[in-house]
C-alpha cells in the first residue's frame, strides 16, 4: 500500500511537476487530504478576510502512474473515503448561486459523528465524496479550483466509495492528484462550499491502453456519467448533450436523429455545481444501453 501524505500538495494540474511517488496499475494508494480551505478555518471566529486564498483547494499529489501514456485512460476506483469529525461551510459575498445578494462573510463549523452531520439541530446523513480528482493537462497550468477535460474540481456527488473514474491521459505518467473531500454535498453546491473536510481516500488504479474518453467519466453500479463543463450552464449542458447523443449513436449503430430522440427518453442531465469558475453538469446514461467501450475513442 502506497500512502501519500497531506503535506505533499499542488494547487494546479500541470505537466511541469516532478512526482515524488510512483505506482503501477493494480496498486492501491491512500491519499491523505486537507480540507478545501487548507486547514485555515480553525473556528468560527476566523475572519475570511484573513484567509490566504492562494492556499484554497489543495490536491494531494501528483502521483506518477507507470505505463500511462497520452491517449490512454487512467481508471481510478474509489474504494473508501474516511473524513474528519468536523466540517467547514462558508459563505462569501459575490460568490455562489446568489452572488448578487447582500450578506456578510461567515464560516460555520459542523460536527460529524456516527455518520451524521449536525447543522443547527438538523441531522443530515453523510455521503463522503471527492471534490477534486484529475490528471495533468496537455499544456499549461490549470488551477485545482476549476475543472476541464483533465478532471479537476468537478464536485460531483457521485464521486463516492464504489465509483470508478475514467480520466483521459495527456502526459506520461498521468500525474494524478486528489483532494477537496466533502462529508456531504447536494447537486449544485449552491453557497460555494459543501461540508469541507480533511480525510483519506483509498483508490485502486487500472489503465486502458490506446483509448480515452473525451470527458471524464464516472461509473456507478447502474450508469455512466459524462462530466462536462462550460463558462455557463448552457455551454456545459450543450457539451453533455452532444457527447451523450454521440455515445448512443455509437452504441446502437444509429444515426444522429434516432440517437437524439432516444436521448430525450433515457439520458438524465444533472447539475454538479454552479459556483466554480466554470460550471459543471453530467449526462447520466443507464448501463442497460451502453458499455464503457462506447465512451472511449482511439
Amino acid at each position: 500500500m502506497i500512502r501519500i501524505p497531506r503535506d505533499y500538495i499542488i494547487y494546479s494540474f500541470s505537466r511541469r511537476y516532478t512526482a515524488r511517488y510512483r505506482a503501477r496499475p493494480g496498486d492501491r494508494i491512500v491519499f491523505e487530504t486537507l480540507d478545501a480551505l487548507g486547514g485555515q478555518i480553525i473556528d468560527e471566529g476566523v475572519s475570511l478576510e484573513s484567509i490566504d486564498w492562494s492556499r484554497v483547494n489543495p490536491a494531494t499529489g501528483p502521483l506518477y502512474v507507470e505505463g500511462a501514456e497520452p491517449g490512454d485512460t487512467l481508471v481510478v476506483e474509489i474504494e473508501s473515503i474516511e473524513v474528519s469529525d468536523r466540517g467547514v461551510i462558508l459563505v462569501v459575498p459575490g460568490f455562489g448561486a446568489l452572488y448578487d445578494k447582500s450578506f456578510r462573510s461567515r464560516a460555520k463549523i459542523v460536527e460529524i459523528r456516527n455518520g451524521v452531520l449536525l447543522f443547527n439541530g438538523v441531522e443530515i446523513g453523510v455521503r463522503p465524496m471527492v471534490g477534486v480528482i484529475g490528471v495533468a493537462p496537455e499544456d499549461g497550468d490549470i488551477p485545482t479550483g476549476t475543472s476541464g477535460y483533465h478532471g479537476g474540481n468537478m464536485d460531483v456527488k457521485l464521486l463516492s466509495a464504489g465509483a470508478r473514474v475514467y480520466l483521459p491521459v495527456f502526459v506520461e505518467g498521468a500525474l494524478l492528484a486528489i483532494g477537496d473531500l466533502h462529508a456531504v454535498q447536494a447537486d449544485g453546491e449552491l453557497c460555494v462550499a459543501a461540508a469541507e473536510v480533511s480525510g483519506e481516500v483509498q483508490v485502486k488504479l487500472d489503465l486502458i491502453k490506446g483509448r480515452r474518453p473525451r470527458y471524464p467519466v464516472i461509473e456507478t453500479p447502474d450508469r455512466y456519467a459524462v462530466i462536462t463543463f462550460g463558462v455557463d450552464l448552457d455551454e456545459a449542458v450543450y457539451r453533455a448533450s452532444e457527447e451523450a447523443v454521440s455515445i448512443l449513436s455509437r452504441a446502437l449503430n444509429t444515426g444522429f436523429e434516432e440517437a437524439y430522440m432516444l436521448s430525450s427518453l433515457i439520458v438524465d442531465i444533472r447539475v454538479n455545481q454552479v459556483v466554480d469558475p466554470v460550471k459543471g453538469v453530467r449526462a447520466e446514461i443507464p448501463k442497460k444501453f451502453i458499455r464503457i467501450d462506447h465512451l472511449l475513442y482511439p
